[in-house]
């Protein structure tokens, strides 16, 4: 028999899984459940505007009601795909941009004095004290052709006449770099930060030049930050609606966009619940490949 005082250690043991579990399930599970039934149903000139409704005493109507026409029609409409495959083309060369512009500047401070880093740290995350639709909003001041870039670069004498980068893909990669670049940058930061200086210095002090020893020794080490910082910006850029829609031309194309227009405009709870789902399913693939080739690195005999 178990002595008294190991049960509530136990408990304890237990309840540690059991919470983020329970949280999942609740937030996450319970709404994906809802969201897949009504993506399942039909459009309907009704409160709520689709059919069938739960229906707890009647569970062979409710199933038999159920089909699969929403995604029959995203499968073959072409301007689903060309919004699936935008997002997903604009999140990849948006991911890689933050990783060009969040690397060096995550280098940076891992190798500024200590004193300097905790100020830093705060300049990369000072931008979120401020409404991030504000600071979307500000970006069309900035680049709209009569805005503050333009009339600098006039003022210069760089170019003659105001550039068209308002409401163009152009705008939209530099909305997104500048909204998700703190996520790219404190993954980076903190893988960064505990690397040995030692290691490199050993590269050098063994013939390898500082680029050398850089992608040799650096780069391969802070690997793990770097995967971190670019699912936490690829993910969440696929489904990004506010940017594109503030700085995105009529030709830009998110899957974000479609499913506001078809829950909004159309007023087609499935269809747009069918696209949700979709997009959930295109954001679940990075996060599983990530998973399944981290299993298999630990796995890897050294």
């Amino acid at each position: 028999m178990a002595a008294p005082h190991t049960l509530p250690r136990r408990f304890l043991a237990a309840l540690v899984p059991a919470l983020p579990l329970l949280w999942l399930t609740v937030f996450f599970l319970v709404p994906f459940l809802i969201v897949l039934k009504i993506s399942l149903s039909d459009a309907a000139t009704a409160q709520p505007p689709y059919t069938p409704v739960f229906a707890w005493s009647d569970w062979r109507g409710f199933i038999e009601a159920l089909d699969l026409e929403n995604f029959e029609l995203l499968l073959g409409d072409p301007l689903y795909w060309d919004a699936a495959l935008s997002s997903v083309r604009i999140a990849g060369i948006s991911t890689l941009l933050l990783l060009l512009v969040g690397f060096p500047v995550a280098y940076a401070m891992s190798r500024a004095a200590e004193s300097w880093r905790p100020l830093l740290v705060g300049l990369v995350i000072l931008p979120f004290w401020t409404s991030f639709l504000i600071r979307i909003y500000a970006w069309i001041g900035i680049l709209k052709p009569e805005g503050l870039l333009n009339r600098l670069l006039i003022g210069l004498g760089l170019i003659a006449e105001p550039l068209s980068i308002l409401n163009t893909t152009t705008a939209v990669y530099i909305g997104i770099v500048y909204a998700y670049l703190p996520f790219m940058v404190l993954p980076l930061y903190a893988s960064l930060e505990r690397l040995d200086p030692a290691l490199t210095e050993a590269a050098q002090d063994l013939g390898a030049r500082p680029a050398k020893a850089f992608w040799t020794v650096t780069v391969p080490l802070s690997l793990p930050g770097v995967i971190a910082g670019s699912l936490l910006c690829f993910i969440p850029i696929v489904g990004e609606f506010v940017i594109p829609d503030l700085l995105g031309g009529s030709d830009t194309l998110m899957i974000g966009r479609t499913l506001w227009s078809e829950f909004f405009s159309n007023r087609d709870w499935p269809l747009a619940a069918a696209v949700a789902v979709a997009m959930l399913l295109i954001i679940v693939i990075p996060i599983v490949v990530y998973r399944e080739l981290e299993a298999h690195r630990f796995e890897a005999p050294p």
